[in-house]
């Protein structure tokens, strides 16, 4: 795909993916007009040489998978792992708060939130909502308010003289969003279902039972700078690795079976039944590959590149890197390495992406966390540590991580998807 039209794409697809639910029905939507069969887990499954699948798993989970050939133990997997969620602020079962006179949500933080990027900002919400119908049965709809409904407004300065010299963010009193407009007798399950309703004509909802509903910040994506080299959005970690991933994917030449893997809960551990420390990708590699010895061998012959975003060299704050491994925008990915194995990269997986990215003649550059320093992890280690698959940890560097808005280059992902398809088209990978 040429690099305009890659990142018009990109910025679409994070328009339209506020929450891991909606970004797994955008692939969902993308795969199917690409010719993609959707396999359902609860059926049994007729692989065909040649065919093109995906198969999603509580709906914000996702694995896309070509099958050129069967025989997967020969030729092994060229896989691509990225993760659907970041961080953000979750609604309670019991959202609805009444202080002062004002409707507010209560709200739990998902994962390391930068909370006062939150403040100020024009907030919507999205999500699942589940319901019963009409008949009884119970069903779930995706939601998504679009328009700005709620804020977290700043406290003034005036009555917080200090907020510019330490300022911290409670987040069960402080962060909570004023609902905008709602009357006194607000009723959040009333309106959950008007918007069900609205956004689903054909469906006729009898009871809201639950939801699981994020708020998002509605300023859309954009590309920024004098040449428009920087791309300006929410979500960037880790949205542009699933992205990126699959138009990877997408451009394969199906001549090796290559697989995407994007999973939710990532930024709380992955430990779920949809998330990378659960059982979702082995399940489906087994039903691919059942005989046991086999599924090793498959392994073995397999390559993962583990896609998540990288911290890059911040100007303002260079000490907070280790001078030698300070990855620069719009100079090329990052390998991730740390000898603690926070990171899955190893010599040989390294060896593999650096000689793939000298091919489409893509900088490479490398990040260790400064040994004074924790290090963060990703989806790398864990489905390394499941299915024994060769690894590397990449990602795009990235200002901001865990902000509400945060910033990567342009020339950075259109080139990662350049190297990533070729490695779906690699024949050889680790020679032994």
């Amino acid at each position: 795909m040429e690099y305009s039209n890659f990142n018009q794409s990109l910025l679409s697809f994070l328009q339209e993916s506020p929450t891991p639910f909606h970004a797994t029905n955008s692939m969902r939507q993308a795969l199917t007009d690409a010719g993609f069969i959707e396999l359902l887990e609860e059926e049994s499954w007729v692989i065909d040489e040649g065919g093109k699948y995906f198969v999603t798993r509580n709906e914000s989970s996702l694995i896309a998978f070509t099958a050129p050939q069967l025989d997967f133990h020969h030729s092994g997997w060229r896989m691509i792992g990225a993760h659907t969620d970041s961080p953000c602020l979750k609604l309670k079962p019991n959202a609805h708060v009444k202080r002062h006179g004002h409707h507010q949500l209560g709200v739990e933080v998902y994962g390391g939130v930068l909370l006062h990027t939150w403040l100020d900002r024009d907030l919507s919400i999205a999500g699942r909502v589940s319901y019963k119908n009409q008949d009884g049965d119970i069903n779930s709809r995706l939601v998504d308010f679009k328009d700005p409904i709620a804020v977290v407004p700043n406290l003034a300065i005036h009555l917080n003289r200090k907020a510019n010299e330490s300022f911290s963010v409670n987040p069960q009193q402080e962060i909570l969003p004023i609902l905008c407009g709602a009357e006194n007798e607000f009723d959040l399950q009333v309106l959950l279902k008007t918007q069900v309703e609205k956004q689903h004509p054909e469906v006729q909802v009898a009871k809201v039972l639950d939801f699981e509903l994020s708020l998002y910040d509605t300023q859309p994506p954009a590309l920024v700078g004098l040449h428009q080299e920087y791309i300006c959005s929410a979500r960037l970690d880790n949205l542009l690795s699933c992205f990126v991933g699959m138009q990877a994917l997408l451009d394969s030449d199906m001549q090796r079976p290559s697989l995407l893997i994007c999973t939710d809960h990532e930024e709380i551990g992955s430990l779920s039944a949809c998330g990378a420390n659960g059982p979702f990708l082995d399940d489906v590699l087994r039903r691919l590959s059942p005989n046991p010895e086999q599924y090793v061998q498959a392994m073995q012959r397999s390559m993962l590149v583990s896609a998540d975003n990288a911290h890059a060299l911040h100007p303002n704050y260079a000490s907070m890197h280790d001078a030698n491994h300070a990855p620069t925008i719009n100079q090329g990915a990052v390998i991730k390495i740390n000898a603690n194995q926070r990171y899955a990269t190893n010599s040989e997986t390294a060896s593999v992406y650096r000689d793939i990215a000298s091919e489409e003649n893509y900088t490479v550059q490398s990040f260790v966390v400064r040994s004074d320093m924790g290090c963060g992890s990703t989806i790398g280690p864990i489905t390394a540590g499941e299915i024994g698959v060769p690894t590397i940890d990449i990602g795009l560097p990235t200002f901001g991580m865990h902000s509400i808005r945060e910033l990567a280059g342009s020339h950075d992902a259109h080139g990662l998807y350049k190297v990533l398809a070729r490695f779906t088209k690699r024949d050889k990978l680790i020679t032994r």
